[in-house]
């Protein structure tokens, strides 16, 4: 069954938009559990834009569901990162002044980097995750430096789906069997929302887990976030 992790990096932003604690990060955090969320997932950058160093230390020993730490494996976040353990780390490789993620590793090119990030974790028992673009071969690279996952950085897939949906999950659904032959885990995110979602799933149900902050987030101003949580399991779960 494919799981839901609730990045809650807009929450944040919206608490820094005007400083003090509102909205409270770790209560909407919980609640998000609350309601029904398997995972939590955060992605601190180096100017704390949102996520904070703090928050991350903050959430770890409150969270009950998966913990999922996102980001540029720099010196100062591989640090933290086995500093607080979480359940899984996924490795992104944004500019420190990206908007937001917008491509994923080249597994092959990077290779020595990423062998050695990956052996940095797995030594702590955390599992690791490698954000890629839907290509078969950067799935195989991901294999070969160590990683436990690929997440598929679902964009183009989001853009592509109301043109011709068959058309824009075809290199997922071949980036995703290829990962599945080779018996790495399958995560998914960037743009998935309600509209794109379930048939995300349908097509590649071996998918273990999608991440999804910016859409749900959006939802919940109209919906409320309990609302909005049990439309985006309904998604995943019941097709």
């Amino acid at each position: 069954m494919t799981r839901l992790s609730v990045n809650i990096n807009k929450i944040a932003l919206l608490r820094n938009a005007r400083g003090g604690n509102m909205p409270d990060v770790l209560k909407a955090a919980l609640d998000c559990e609350r309601f029904g969320a398997q995972g939590i997932t955060v992605h601190p950058r180096p100017d704390e834009r949102h996520i904070r160093y703090s928050d991350v230390r903050t959430l770890r020993p409150a969270l009950r569901t998966e913990f999922n730490i996102e980001g540029n494996p720099t010196g100062s976040f591989t640090a933290l990162v086995c500093e607080v353990v979480p359940d899984q780390v996924t490795l992104v490789p944004d500019a420190p002044d990206a908007l937001t993620s917008n491509a994923g590793w080249d597994t092959i090119r990077n290779y020595a980097f990423l062998s050695r990030i990956c052996e940095t974790f797995r030594s702590r028992g955390i599992r690791t995750s490698i954000f890629i673009d839907p290509k078969p071969e950067m799935a195989e690279g991901a294999r070969r430096c160590g990683a436990d996952r690929v997440e598929l950085y679902t964009a183009a897939y989001a853009e592509g789906y109301r043109k011709d949906r068959q058309k824009a999950i075809e290199p997922y659904l071949q980036t995703a069997t290829r990962a599945k032959e080779l018996g790495l885990g399958l995560n998914a995110g960037h743009d998935l929302n309600l509209d794109n979602l379930t048939y995300f799933i349908q097509t590649i149900p071996w998918t273990d887990e999608v991440s999804i902050g910016h859409a749900l987030i959006c939802d919940a101003l109209y919906m409320g976030l309990e609302t909005t949580i049990g439309r985006y399991l309904a998604a995943i779960q019941n097709f």
